[in-house]
Parts: structure tokens; sequence; C-alpha cells
């Protein structure tokens, strides 16, 4: 948090560059609501924490989500429509669900919300993006149907579904230099986003850095490493130990599991409060916030293609490893000798018999 000092060497905390932000959430995308859903769960921070305003050095937040919203109709509305007219700013626009292509359709809409007072029609979700986009101070995709286009955008969907990197551009900007912000996940970590969320509102109110994102926008400390690597089975793979059935605490990756090669950090963070996560709780990780999901990944349950050579490799290895370290561990799991030889007893304790 940055600081700055006052005379006579006292330092004091310096105040926020903004002192209110909005989050516009729009869920209007081709999507289930999961990942709002998700992140009612979320506790580093909690979206209590965040719009009770419980955490120090963040401006007040509004949050207008309308599934979570208390307002409806033209209440709930008026915020974007103040947004698109620049009587809100700053404000993050987060979007969730994949972005449907209007193009290619003879007639009709894939996707809208709320109704165009000189029309009468509704307005689309694409519509609302090309609004909001360019006035939001930083745009978030939540969930794998909004950061890649997710389940709708399985080859030979009707929609052209695509995430919102595909229809701003990869390149994008907000007019604050912020490219799009990628949080995949189907559905997304809820401490995973709330985290994200957190970083810019921390950025808007001065207090941080850009956010690191790797080259496929998503933040790089969540996603730089892969379910593998946090795994608590990844001791068995490396033993060559692997799991014929579910239920089994040894590895699965001849189950099904993609972990070695997707980047994810629910093995190490769990899904609520620490607790749970695919692979923590026995389920095989299909791949959900990589780019490629579905799609690269199926079919779901079968040993992945590169993990037959792979596990044959380290299967000979491993499991010379474990014959060597079992026989060191029968010689550590025992007493030094010098420390009571014999088997006559030395303690001054005289058993008794009753």
């Amino acid at each position: 948090m940055a600081a700055e000092v006052a005379p006579y060497g006292r330092v004091t905390q310096k105040p926020p560059a903004v002192k209110e932000v909005h989050v516009l959430w729009i869920t209007a995308g081709l999507s289930c609501d999961g990942d709002t859903i998700s992140i009612t769960a979320a506790t580093q921070p909690s979206i209590e924490d965040v719009v009770m305003g419980a955490i120090p050095g963040l401006p007040k937040v509004h949050l207008h989500n309308p599934v979570l919203a208390y307002e409806v109709g033209d209440d709930f509305m008026k915020y974007w429509y103040q947004a698109e007219q620049g009587l809100i700013d700053p404000f993050v626009l987060v979007v969730e669900g994949s972005i449907p292509n209007e193009k290619i359709k003879a007639e009709g809409y894939w996707a809208a919300l709320g109704t165009d007072e000189m029309t009468g029609q509704p307005i689309t979700t694409c519509e609302w993006i090309d609004r909001l986009a360019p006035k939001a101070l930083a745009v978030v995709a939540c969930g794998t149907c909004a950061t890649y286009g997710g389940i709708h955008a399985m080859a030979g969907n009707p929609t052209g579904a695509m995430g919102l990197a595909d229809y701003l551009g990869k390149d994008w900007k907000t007019k604050a230099g912020i490219p799009i912000v990628n949080v995949p996940g189907c559905p997304v970590q809820p401490d995973n986003f709330m985290e994200t969320l957190l970083y810019l509102l921390y950025q808007a109110a001065g207090l941080a850095p850009m956010i690191p994102l790797d080259k496929e926008l998503r933040p790089t400390w969540l996603f730089g490493k892969t379910v593998h690597e946090g795994c608590d089975r990844a001791g068995y793979y490396e033993q060559g130990d692997f799991a014929t059935e579910y239920g089994s605490p040894k590895c699965i990756v001849k189950l099904g599991c993609w972990g070695p090669v997707v980047n994810c950090n629910v093995p190490k963070r769990g899904w609520m409060a620490g607790i749970g996560g695919c692979p923590n709780v026995g389920g095989i990780c299909i791949g959900c916030t990589m780019p490629g999901f579905p799609d690269k990944f199926m079919p779901f349950m079968d040993e992945p293609p590169g993990a037959t050579l792979s596990s044959a490799a380290v299967g000979i290895y491993g499991r010379t490893i474990r014959k060597l370290r079992a026989i060191t561990n029968t010689t550590l799991d025992k007493e030094p000798k010098w420390r009571h030889k014999g088997t006559k007893l030395t303690t001054g304790y005289e058993p008794k018999t009753y």
C-alpha cells in the first residue's frame, strides 16, 4: 500500500486515487450464472467485505449484478444507462458467459439485457459490451465461458460463441491501459475471482501496479503453475504409482486427469475455505481453465494421449525408486541401536505381574 511521509517524519496512508468504483456485472452472456453463484462462497476476500468497506485502502464499491441485486427492472438498469452516458466513472465491467456472434443469424438475437427505449427491442449483450467496454476502467471475463467461450463454443455450435478477448481482440486495452483480464474456471474458483477484482480495485485506488497477466491474459500468480505442481497426488506420479479405480489416494492420471499440463491453482487453494477442489476430492482435472476446453480435452475419463508414454516412462523409474525408498524407510523407521542395546530393560522399570 502506498504511503507518504508527513511533517516530522510521520507516515500516513496515501489517499485513494478515486473515492467510489462501480462494478457492472453482465450475466447475459451464454452461461448458467454458475460463476456468480460460485463467488458468493469467496472468503479471500468475500463480496461482503468488499462492498461493506471492510478492506483498508479501497474506495467505496457499488456492485450491480442481476442475480445478487435487490433492485429489479428500471431501478436496476438505470446504472447501465448512467455508465453508458458517462455519469458513472470509474467502473469495472465484468462479463459472465460466452459472447454470441449476433451477425450469423437471419433474425432475432442470441442474448440480451434490458430494452432499448428508442426501438423497444432488447439490447444485446454484444451491444452492451460495445457501449461500455471503451468507458470502463477495467474489463474482466469471469469464468471459462467469458474467457474462451467454454462449453458453448464447442465445434459446431450454432451461436458462434466466443470469449471476450475473441470479441474485442486479444490486444484490446481499456482507457486506463489495462488489458482484458481473464479469470477462467467452470465455474470460476471463488477466491481467484474476488482476489483479482480486489487487485483491480487497489489499482484503481492507485495502490497497486499494473496487474501481471500471462499470454492468455490470466493473472500470473493464480495460473502460473499446473494442477500437477500443486497436487497432493503428485508424489505418487513421481513414483509411478497410479490409481486404477476411483476412491484411491494415488495419482489419477490414468483415469483421465489432465493435471500435469493444465494451468490452475485449485489443488493448493481448494474450493471453499481451503477445502475441496477437483483432485483433492478424487475428481480428475478436465482442463476447464484452459483456452482449448472442452474440445481439446475430450473424451473425458480416458487416459490423456501423452499420459500413456509419460506414465510408462515414469513407471520404470518409479518402481525402482519405490523399492529403494522402501529399503531406506525400513532402516530409518526405528531408533538407533546405541540408544538401547539388547532386550534387557536398563531403565529401572520393573514390570509387574497381575
